[in-house]
């Protein structure tokens, strides 16, 4: 198998410009076959845009896209059978059941999924005769996800497919990702919940200002930072972060939202001299706490903030 044949996906120098407005700027990237690639990012990052154009929704102003060693431009017709996307917002017909939507999607397909295969997937089989219209919002995401794999498709974008879920629907499709990537198919997924891209992506790609502005393993990226752990702290006065800075072990200091947090090598050496400066500045201790550094650490230390802002600014 060549290299070639090994990429699900291909993208040289993707540019999308809307009149004056460049939401794309040249992203390259390269998904194997059988990988979760995440591709996050804050909101007017150019991440919709971009998988939006790899569906075959929108077109680029310049570069390349190949999907299974395929075109959009000239092969549209055996692309749409091989791929199978959820949108943010997936529109279903209110009364039909579940079943008869899904069969009715199983019927555009030359090679479906079986219908029963699919609404145990995504564990709907108690429901299967209620009307659509009738389920909660967790219950028609995972319909959507059900309709998306109706074609048994090669490649599966998952645009924020489990905003506003319960737990439980969560996890669920968590499985069904975990199943897909077993059986060698390909995953997108675009997503503001950093735990989701730690569990499912191989890879991640995060992007800022439509650039690409890191890439790597969940772990690598996080690696980068530099830092063992994360202080946080609350203290009234605050203390000036110009004299947290210098401090033992410090690797970086920045403060967000009323709170410092504080990212360093190694704690025990840290995390003393930090009191003591807080106690020099006659500072009352309001919140301590330390963690392992995070996904949404490496967010607001590339893009100044943090992806659930992102995600809740979108949704005000």
């Amino acid at each position: 198998m060549t290299h070639q044949d090994e990429l699900a996906i291909e993208v040289k120098g993707l540019v999308k410009r809307f009149g004056d407005v460049t939401a794309v700027d040249g992203i390259d990237l390269d998904i194997r076959r059988g990988e979760c690639v995440g591709l996050l990012g804050p909101n007017g990052a150019g991440k919709t845009t971009t998988v939006e154009i790899l569906e075959g929704l929108q077109t680029a102003t310049s570069g390349e896209v190949r999907l299974l060693g395929l075109r959009w431009e000239t092969d549209a017709p055996v692309l749409r059978e091989r791929i199978g996307m959820t949108l943010q917002e997936t529109r279903l017909v209110d009364q039909l059941t579940v079943e008869e939507m899904v069969r009715l999607f199983t019927s555009f397909y030359p090679r479906p999924l079986e219908v029963e295969a699919l609404i145990g997937l995504v564990q709907l089989g108690e429901k299967r005769h209620a009307r659509v219209g009738k389920l909660s919002g967790g219950q028609k995401q995972r319909l959507a996800l059900a309709l998306g794999l109706a074609g048994d498709p090669d490649v599966l974008f998952l645009d924020e497919p489990t905003t506003g879920l319960d737990p439980q629907s969560r996890r669920a499709l968590w499985d069904v990702v975990a199943q897909l990537k077993a059986r060698g198919r390909t995953v997108v997924l675009t997503t503001h919940y950093m735990d989701e891209a730690e569990v499912l992506c191989d890879r991640l790609v995060i992007i800022d200002r439509g650039r690409v502005i890191a890439r790597g393993t969940p772990r690598d990226i996080i690696t980068s930072l530099g830092a063992e752990q994360v202080i946080e702290l609350e203290a009234e006065p605050s203390p000036d972060l110009e004299r947290l800075r210098p401090l033992p072990s410090v690797v970086a200091a920045q403060r967000h939202a009323g709170r410092i947090t504080l990212r360093v090598r190694e704690l025990h050496l840290a995390l003393p001299e930090v009191l003591r400066e807080v106690a020099a500045g006659g500072g009352q201790l309001l919140h301590l706490s330390t963690r392992r550094p995070t996904l949404d650490d490496v967010f607001i230390d590339m893009t100044g903030r943090s992806l659930r802002e992102s995600a809740e600014e979108k949704a005000a």
